[in-house]
């Protein structure tokens, strides 16, 4: 271990002396903590980083003033939409997915570091339950979409297939991550099959550059952003695991949307065939005004510029069909091939920028007591994982149905968008379509059989609450054998019990 002499030398070589200014207040073993974490800070590195914070910070937020000359929307040759193909095109798509993960060439991996703090939680996101019926987690939402994409592919090419789940975690989310997994028998998948592994943190920094202590012990650290995952695919040998299992295509995607098709065949499918390296789900923004960054590129190459980066005047510009120029919303739902991931760990992770997020983080008082601010005052450096676009040989982009595919979980209920309650609704209102497209009707509380409407109610339910199991169908598939011509009583549950109990008939 590393002695205080040598890391108050280190610290003062970064100007970060500061951080053992309670050192005398110290038991033994908070001074081993302290100094541990402290060693693992590499004094070069330490200074830049919070240079670079501070320096970063300082700049004028707004639109980027030499960014719109070098905007442009993108090509439609790499577009592809799963709401304006046609339906054999579609199937191809989806057949050619399907083959790939029947050959165990599918793999999900899931960025999950993040913290639920404006969701107003202590715990991972995946943890939490937004009020469904089954009361079902995110993380058991999305592994049972894995075990049923595994089903279908194993049925439609007469094989058992694995869908392996990389989930990466921070500090704060790999301990009750493992926990609740282990707790839910990791809801049924093998755990061989379930990879968890850390993403690196960053010391939080304070708007004059010095590095934020939590404790009298602790330095106040934070994940290094969904853009961390690159070093940490290369820290914890997570490529080299997929190439063991013989993964060549890797879909990614955030916790937070109720709606993610992990693996989707159609996705992975239209990929493969398009040759991409590299891929990103879209969605059409909803407004000008719409805070999601657009895919799109600058000079030529394909990025996400982030809304805050571009003025409403390019925001609000249309085309001649009267859409927005710029509307293909990133929702942080991608494809990229093994190989892609393993030249950006190689060769382009140290070029990915650092972006500022600037929060309210808990520091103690020169007098040592713990503080909690009301204001925001401090910064955090992340990287973003949509920035290795621009590293992209073959990039295309796949648009989908906001309403079928995206509904992401932000914030509390007090909040008036991306709450629980919107999450809860968008998944439930899906479910009521699938139903009434497989032929179900829906009772009223008297018996009395409720008009077919598409709209929400005034209170933002759907017409009837009706929630499908994931077990039962992944995209409304196969339903017509349980639900056509059945009577159904709000609220409806149909799970693999329930689907046990409606004996399937011929359609």
């Amino acid at each position: 271990m590393a002695s205080e002499q040598d890391v108050r030398a280190q610290l003062q070589r970064a100007g970060q002396d500061h951080l053992l200014r309670f050192w005398g207040d110290l038991a033994p073993e908070s001074r081993a903590a302290l100094l541990a974490e402290l060693a693992s800070l590499e004094p070069d590195a330490l200074r830049e980083h919070c240079q670079r914070a501070s320096a970063a910070c300082a700049q004028v937020p707004g639109p980027l003033p030499d960014l719109e000359a070098r905007l442009q929307p993108l090509p439609p040759e790499l577009v592809g939409s799963a709401i304006r193909c046609d339906l054999e095109t579609r199937l191809r798509w989806e057949e050619e997915g399907f083959r790939q993960i029947a050959l165990n060439k599918v793999a999900v991996l899931l960025l999950a570091g993040g913290q639920g703090t404006r969701l107003g939680v202590t715990y991972p996101k995946g943890m939490y339950q937004v009020g469904l019926p089954s009361q079902k987690t995110l993380y058991q939402l999305q592994a049972e979409r894995i075990r049923r994409v595994e089903q279908l592919a194993g049925q439609r090419l007469g094989t058992h297939c694995t869908v392996p789940w990389y989930i990466m975690t921070s500090e704060f989310t790999l301990g009750p991550t493992i926990e609740f997994f282990k707790e839910h028998d990791f809801f049924h998948l093998d755990p061989d099959n379930v990879v968890l592994f850390e993403q690196r943190m960053l010391p939080a920094v304070t708007f004059e550059g010095k590095a934020i202590l939590e404790r009298k012990d602790k330095v106040a650290m934070a994940p290094d952003g969904n853009g961390g995952l690159y070093s940490a695919l290369a820290d914890h040998q997570i490529l080299q695991d997929m190439k063991q299992r013989g993964v060549e295509f890797v879909h990614v995607y955030c916790v937070d949307n109720i709606l993610v098709r992990l693996a989707d065949p159609a996705f992975i499918g239209f990929c493969v065939l398009r040759g991409a390296d590299c891929g990103a789900k879209v969605v059409e923004k909803a407004y000008p005004e719409e805070p999601v960054g657009v895919v799109c590129q600058v000079d030529g190459v394909p990025q996400v510029v982030e809304y805050s980066e571009i003025s409403p005047e390019t925001a609000g510009l249309r085309g001649a069909d009267g859409s927005l120029l710029y509307n293909a919303g990133n929702i942080c739902n991608h494809f990229f091939t093994r190989d892609f991931l393993d030249m950006v760990t190689r060769e382009f992770e140290p070029l990915l920028k650092l972006h500022v997020a600037v929060k309210k983080v808990p520091y103690v008082d020169e007098e040592g007591n713990l503080v909690k601010p009301l204001r925001p005052n401090g910064i955090k450096m992340e990287k973003f994982v949509f920035d290795v676009f621009q590293f992209a040989k073959n990039f295309a982009a796949f648009e989908v149905s906001r309403e079928e595919e995206f509904s992401p979980l932000k914030n509390a209920d007090t909040a008036s968008r991306d709450n629980p309650s919107t999450s809860r609704r968008a998944l439930l209102t899906q479910h009521y379509r699938w139903a009434l497209q497989a032929g179900a009707h829906f009772l009223d509380e008297h018996g009395v059989q409720l008009p077919e409407q598409s709209g929400l109610l005034p209170n933002g339910d759907p017409p009837a609450i009706c929630e499908i199991s994931p077990l039962v169908s992944y995209s409304g598939e196969g339903l017509e054998k349980y639900l056509q011509g059945q009577k159904l009583q709000s609220p409806f549950l149909l799970d693999e019990d329930r689907a046990r109990l409606l004996q399937p008939h011929e359609c």
